[in-house]
């Protein structure tokens, strides 16, 4: 089904894959005369040509990235633009597009989330962007509908910004990284690997873009085969794809923690910018005629069968075969991951979900960017028609990906043969992707087409005692599901007309109801500011030494960014630094918060030319033991503040809350054995914290230490890659801490403080 080659590999005409051993040369020049440089067919790659196109430093190993376009939702956006205000933002540099599908149901905190969608109006009006008001489409549909270009570039603030089946490179990353576009600034990047994915043959009836997906990602997110890497999609199988199949693939990419993703285009791509009205956009792309990539992922389409990711990853993968055949042990086995996740803050169970053998589920959802499409909605009529969901618990609810889908499913029938069914059709909404929308009942199990599957993902609030939990699963599947009321069954279990219908899209609703200013500012727009919209708080600068208390532990073997800031009803205070922040780890320890302003307390003694210790008892015994062997350090050159240890933070979502919310209390770092994605890791970095790494095994410190980190100012400034600290200040209790690459200007970020400081000068 799938696998992973070791090593890298040739591409010989897109066709032909060569591994890459001591006989590839031979074996290079039998088949097309010479064989080229390891070098020289790095850059026949797709992902080559279009960075090189886009690489401003003149040097492809140190990439300087521009952007074509940029895009973000209601939930990133207030903080992208004050950001880029407080730095001096004038007017969009490029097309920014700002659209409203995270805080759409204005629910949750009063007026706060409608205040949000009047100040990204008011914005795009006065610096010259593109606003979609809400339930109009999710961020990735729009920009597939009107964004996306062949060759191009576009960085989103969203983690699953991949519109790489377009032959449009695009990447997820944090805020302070579109704060940089909009100040003209670059993306700055080594050149990253880049691993093919070659896909053969054609999927089996009732298979969708989801269960492909699952599979992949089940095979390369433990063994980090394409960690920070761009995949590549090519092959004989990429014709058997449509558009829908293939963007739905695409999407999930980010659940492997690829950089990002890119496709061979052809005539069916070619076909999805026809329909959509933009000819123009296409660009077929494909390798040159020896490409050599890093890594090589074999897929054959034939093989694949439905699938299910089972809580709390979207890489706790089984076909539903599997799962079906060994139900009892699979489900115990989450069960003990669920204590491990949950930190045995609730009870949880699974295996009661067993009824007469067989697993029944309480909820089925089709949505968002990866659900939402049009065809999968159709298969999933075409699955249901004439099927009812039944009157017991079990409930379907489907979101179109925006309303131009949603208004052909009515024109073609689909959306009424469902709802004939039971199930229940909702506007364009990621609410159920993050948190926001169908909670199940308390230990309700949730089957999603839907990208993530993280504890909590389906709203339930495990510090309320609630839990419930999601499995992702392809729409296919779901319909066929709810067809079976409930009890767990795969599409391919049914026999099923498809019936294919082809899309018609209409772009009559955008042009209605979208603002776009076609790139003209207007100075004279005054910005709405809703009273939960408030600017960053002054953060200073690296002082010469640092203190730092460790005030949390994490040793799961991955932790999220949904541990880091929780999704949900926090989003509403997205747009206030210091609300949010009340939030953070709350899930994953609720102690941390009142930790870290407890040491926080020490840093604004300082800030007010007072001593540290007066605010903060504990730090007088510190003083008098630094004093003995390190003379010197006051409150003139010191500083004070929080530090948390996690085995590898910082997988899933690109909001740059996860690290702007431990700055604003206080936090300085974050120590790890590795970090999960390049974007936390510059998250940090964007916030003035210190990306610190540590060996693994048994920690020389624990929660509560202080770690004393002298002349760290002067590390950054020399380009120390090792820095020196002592637990509880005590000379002969040293360990070695790792800053791993910094480039120039990131250097330059910690030392001012954060990059707010870093663009004041």
């Amino acid at each position: 089904m799938v696998q992973l080659m070791e090593g890298g590999a040739y591409l010989v005409n897109g066709t032909e894959i060569v591994p890459d051993t001591k006989d590839a040369a031979s074996v290079l020049e039998s088949q097309i005369g010479k064989a080229p440089t390891k070098e020289e067919a790095k850059k026949q790659t797709i992902a080559y040509g279009i960075l090189e196109a886009h690489n401003t430093s003149g040097n492809m190993e140190k990439l300087e990235i521009k952007f074509d376009k940029l895009t973000s939702h209601d939930i990133t956006f207030v903080g992208i633009i004050q950001t880029a205000r407080a730095s001096g933002l004038e007017k969009f540099p490029i097309p920014y597009v700002l659209t409203n599908c995270h805080n759409s149901l204005c629910a949750v905190g009063g007026t706060i989330n409608e205040d949000d969608h009047m100040f990204g109006l008011t914005c795009a009006k006065r610096y010259g962007g593109i606003y979609v008001p809400p339930h109009q489409a999710v961020i990735h549909q729009f920009a597939r509908e009107m964004l996306a270009e062949g060759g191009k570039m576009i960085l989103g603030s969203d983690s699953h910004t991949r519109y790489g089946a377009l032959g449009t490179m695009a990447m997820g990353e944090g805020g302070p990284e579109l704060v940089k576009q909009l100040l003209n600034k670059t993306y700055d990047i080594n050149m990253p690997d880049v691993v093919g994915v070659y896909l053969t043959g054609k999927p089996r009836k009732g298979v969708g873009p989801q269960d492909v997906a699952l599979a992949i990602i089940g095979a390369v997110f433990e063994k980090g085969y394409v960690n920070n890497k761009v995949m590549e999609f090519v092959g004989d199988g990429v014709k058997n794809l449509s558009a829908d199949f293939r963007i739905g693939i695409d999407v999930m990419t980010t659940e492997t923690t690829c950089l990002s993703s890119i496709w061979q285009t052809d005539d069916t791509i070619k076909d999805f910018y026809e329909i959509h009205k933009r000819p123009e956009a296409y660009k077929e792309l494909k390798p040159g005629q020896v490409a050599y990539y890093d890594g090589m992922i074999y897929v054959d389409l034939s093989a694949v069968k439905p699938m299910i990711a089972m809580p709390f990853h979207p890489s706790n993968t089984y076909t539903i075969e599997e799962l079906k055949a060994n139900l009892g042990d699979i489900l115990r086995d989450v069960e003990k991951k669920a204590v491990v996740s949950l930190g045995g803050a609730v009870e949880y169970h699974l295996t009661d979900k067993i009824h007469d053998g067989k697993l029944y589920v309480d909820q089925g959802i089709i949505a968002g960017c990866a659900g939402g499409g049009f065809e999968n909605i159709c298969a999933a009529a075409d699955i249901l028609k004439g099927a009812s969901i039944g009157p017991d618990e079990f409930t379907l609810s489907v979101y179109p990906a925006s309303m131009p889908v949603y208004m052909e499913l009515v024109k073609n029938g689909a959306a009424a043969t469902l709802m004939e069914t039971g199930a229940v059709m909702k506007t364009a909404f990621c609410g159920p992707c993050f948190g926001a929308g169908d909670t199940p009942a308390n230990n309700g199990f949730s089957i999603r087409h839907s990208t993530r599957n993280f504890p909590n993902r389906e709203g339930s609030k495990l510090q309320s005692g609630q839990i419930a939990s999601v499995a992702l699963m392809d729409a296919r599947s779901i319909a066929a599901t709810a067809a079976n009321k409930g009890f767990l069954t795969a599409a391919t279990e049914m026999d099923v007309e498809y019936t294919n219908p082809r899309y018609f899209f209409d772009s009559k609703i955008y042009e209605n109801r979208v603002f776009d200013s076609k790139g003209v500012a207007d100075p004279t727009v005054e910005i709405k500011m809703g009273p939960n919209i408030k600017d960053w708080p002054a953060m200073p600068a690296l002082p010469e030494h640092l203190i730092l208390k460790v005030v949390s532990e994490i040793h799961d073997p991955v932790t999220t960014t949904d541990e880091l800031i929780p999704s949900g009803e926090t989003s509403s205070y997205r747009s206030n630094p210091l609300g949010l922040a009340e939030f953070t780890l709350s899930r994953k320890d609720p102690a941390y918060v009142g930790l870290a302003k407890e040491i926080q307390k020490a840093e604004k003694a300082i800030e007010a030319g007072n001593c540290p210790a007066e605010a903060v008892p504990e730090l007088k015994g510190l003083f008098q033991t630094i004093e003995t062997w390190y003379p010197g350090v006051n409150k003139t050159n010191l500083g004070v503040g929080s530090t948390i240890f996690a085995v590898k933070p910082g997988d899933g979502s690109a909001r740059e809350q996860a690290a702007s919310c431990q700055k604003v209390l206080g936090g300085w770092a974050n120590i790890a054995n590795s970090y999960a994605t390049k974007r936390y890791r510059s998250n940090l970095i964007n916030w003035g914290m210190l990306p610190f790494l540590i060996d693994e095994g048994e920690l020389p410190f624990t929660k509560g230490d202080f770690l004393f980190v002298p002349d760290i100012r002067k590390a950054i400034e020399d380009k120390q890659s090792e820095i020196k600290v002592y637990v509880n200040g005590e000379k002969d209790r040293e360990v070695t801490l790792r800053l791993g690459g910094l480039t120039d200007d990131e250097r330059e970020i910690i030392l001012k403080g954060c990059l707010i400081n870093y663009y004041r000068g």
